[in-house]
């Protein structure tokens, strides 16, 4: 198994260009079956998470290559509409092909989703949307059995929760749908603005994207397109974070500071110097850092819950004391261990935790228990004094491109061996 081995207490200081977001590439790839012709997706990162989608996408019997950061995906071939079950078990994001398949082949059959291990995400929202418009379901031995009878049609949809996976499925499904859909209480985040970016590019009818409600027209076929995936906001702040926590300065390029109002706050409340134009993010460390009275998870444009871990690991060293409240997931602070094993000083009582800025951390040897999780204890290992190993890195992996490599190039002690 690989490791991260991180020689901490380095200042990291210098400048990087932010890849591409991996929570808009998975669901443009999935919406790529939906097209006529070919589909080149640039920016795309080279991540576990993507090379699992384009396996599901080959499995389908659609064309898909990868060479540097550009994706490239053919539909003409499509034959297949099962998804098996050790592709569904790879990755939480493998529920969005979902719709996708449904809009392209009128049926599809498909396990439950697998991926990071952060508590009930149940996809009845996705399921109950989909029999609004027009999908049979039925469930046998954990397989779900898809198909559409009488062909998918518009709705009107309410989501009970602004749920980011619902939203796609639901526009995946709409966009060659009959008639109109209308998602009320629609998730509003930026990667929802970028998927139906691609969508209305290849041909599609949306509106309202980045609101709480969009409307979408169906219409009978969508055309390939070269289209390029946003930045990711959640490794920019991770590295904001890497650089916060070892009283660096760092500049990052190929960024939309928009999409980060949230974030950004957090830093600047934390006593950082930040510096944003559209597409460069300019942070100075505090000194010294301080704490942040309460950073509460929220849907967009709230605090997301994919930055609480390692804005916390960030604070751990920051003056005073933190109040964080995990509204999201109810297993989000998976990784406190791991950072109070490094020496965090952090009460956690149900979804409220509470850390108490401590002078130094100290290396140690941890797993990474998750996706952010991972990237929570890099970044705790990055500001500690002596050597943090990182095990478990393929979770790091499925959300970060050569994390060591980027981060070496800032002056970081890190290796992967």
């Amino acid at each position: 198994m690989q490791k991260l081995v991180i020689q901490g207490g380095r200042r990291l200081e210098g400048e990087i260009a932010v890849q591409g977001a991996k929570n808009s590439a998975l669901p443009i790839a999935a919406a790529a079956l939906l097209c006529d012709g070919e589909s080149r997706l640039e920016n795309c990162p080279k991540l576990s998470d993507v090379y699992a989608a384009c396996r599901i996408l080959t499995n389908l019997g659609c064309r898909c290559e990868m060479q540097e950061n550009t994706v490239t995906v053919d539909a003409h071939g499509m034959h297949a509409s099962e998804i098996p079950e050790q592709f569904m078990c790879e990755m939480r994001s493998s529920i969005i092909f979902l719709g996708a398949v449904l809009g392209r082949m009128g049926k599809c059959t498909l396990g439950y989703p697998g991926g990071c291990e952060l508590g009930p995400r149940p996809i009845n929202l996705h399921l109950q949307a989909l029999q609004r418009m027009g999908v049979k379901i039925h469930e046998e031995n954990g397989i779900l059995h898809c198909t559409t009878p009488n062909g998918l049609h518009g709705a009107r949809i309410h989501l009970q929760f602004p749920s980011v996976g619902a939203t796609e499925n639901i526009l995946l499904a709409a966009v060659t749908a009959k008639g109109e859909t209308t998602i009320s209480n629609a998730a509003r985040e930026p990667e929802i603005v970028d998927l139906a970016g691609y969508l209305r590019t290849c041909g599609a009818c949306i509106c309202g994207e980045g609101t709480g409600t969009i409307v979408v027209q169906g219409v009978k076929s969508l055309k390939g397109c070269t289209y390029r995936i946003m930045p990711d906001r959640i490794v920019a702040a991770t590295w904001l974070a890497a650089a916060a926590a070892t009283d660096g300065e760092i500049c990052l390029r190929q960024v939309k500071s928009s999409d980060m109002a949230s974030i950004l706050d957090v830093f600047e409340e934390m006593n950082c110097r930040i510096s944003a134009a559209d597409n460069r993010i300019y942070l100075h460390a505090g000194k010294p850092l301080k704490a942040v009275r309460l950073m509460k998870t929220m849907p967009y444009p709230g605090f997301p819950t994919d930055a609480q871990a390692i804005m916390m690991a960030a604070l751990c060293r920051a003056c005073g004391t933190t109040l964080v409240e995990e509204t999201i997931f109810e297993n989000r602070f998976r990784h406190v261990d791991a950072l109070v094993k490094m020496g965090a000083d952090i009460q956690v009582a149900g979804r409220v935790a509470a850390i108490h800025g401590v002078r130094s951390l100290h290396g140690a040897a941890v797993e990474a228990t998750d996706l952010r999780g991972g990237a929570a204890m890099l970044v705790a290992g990055l500001s500690a004094s002596g050597e943090t190993v990182i095990h478990d890195v393929f979770h790091i992996d499925r959300g970060y491109d050569s994390p060591e490599q980027v981060l070496q190039s800032i002056g970081a002690e890190i290796i992967r061996t």
